[in-house]
């Protein structure tokens, strides 16, 4: 996010506080009150912002996580492509190798 999009933000914001402290007066609440509820609002909807940021945060739902997700497997994707057909024989026995070894040290730790 740049600069004068966070100051962008900010100015909104604030904005939107003094909007909702007027139409509070406008609707027949006095100073106090208006300035009052002019808050609650806000810090509800700054609680429920941050209670969205962290849900997508402890979901691992940021927009950084899939980026980075989509690079690894088009670096993986490239990869394959670029290797020769023996490479890939020779990748394809590897995976089967550590699949049995994984399966046979399965089959130990269930026979203890």
């Amino acid at each position: 996010m740049r600069r004068i999009d966070v100051i962008g933000i900010g100015i909104g914001v604030f904005a939107a506080g003094g909007i909702i402290y007027v139409i509070l007066k406008l609707v027949g609440l006095d100073d106090l009150n208006a300035g009052i509820w002019s808050q609650v609002i806000f810090l509800g909807g700054l609680i429920g912002w941050v209670a969205t940021y962290l849900t997508r945060v402890l979901t691992r739902n940021m927009t950084y996580n899939q980026q980075l997700e989509e690079y690894e497997e088009a670096v993986l994707r490239r990869r394959l492509e670029e290797m020769s057909p023996e490479e890939l024989e020779a990748l394809q026995a590897e995976v089967e190798q550590e699949k049995q070894e994984k399966q046979r040290m399965m089959g130990e730790e269930s026979g203890k």
